[in-house]
């Protein structure tokens, strides 16, 4: 009967301890979606603004981006676009880009993230288009850096 008791209560706190343990893993995932959504979200700010810091910021020299008109290049392709000019004044906008539905699968070191990007012209005479976007990141340098994107335009309804 005592050893009863003794492996009733070693099971109960092995029990105890793995319940504490996948909480902890739980909040530790949480923490990072919202890590990685919210460097999405900054970066969509950025480039509604057209801010090239926003652009260096967010993607890794080692990116390969796939756009919805099909092509595929990396970083030096990508960067070439960008100017020195200053970032535009809100009202300087002619399109806002936000993202919606955001789903992530963590993958070791890395994190994989699909979600909707809305571009929102502020002309409110053009509809708004959709792209189905999936993106690797990965932690670089304490920041959420996007190493492999792809851009899918979505089927309007």
């Amino acid at each position: 009967m005592k050893n009863l008791l003794i492996i009733s209560l070693m099971l109960g706190c092995l029990l105890a301890q793995t319940a504490v343990q996948a909480k902890a893993t739980n909040e530790v995932q949480q923490e990072v979606q919202q890590e990685v959504q919210q460097a999405i979200e900054t970066f969509l700010y950025g480039a509604s603004v057209n801010d090239s810091a926003a652009h260096r910021a967010f993607w890794s020299e080692q990116l390969t981006y796939t756009s919805s008109s099909g092509t595929r290049f990396g970083w030096p392709e990508l960067a070439q676009g960008f100017s020195d000019a200053p970032p535009l004044e809100k009202s300087e906008v002619t399109a806002w880009y936000t993202g919606e539905n955001f789903e992530f699968k963590r993958f070791g070191d890395a994190i994989l993230v699909n979600f909707t990007l809305v571009l929102t012209p502020v002309d409110s005479n053009e509809p708004s288009q959709r792209f189905y976007n999936t993106g690797v990141l990965q932690k670089q340098n304490g920041q959420w850096r996007a190493v492999n994107w792809n851009a899918t335009k979505a089927v309007t309804e």
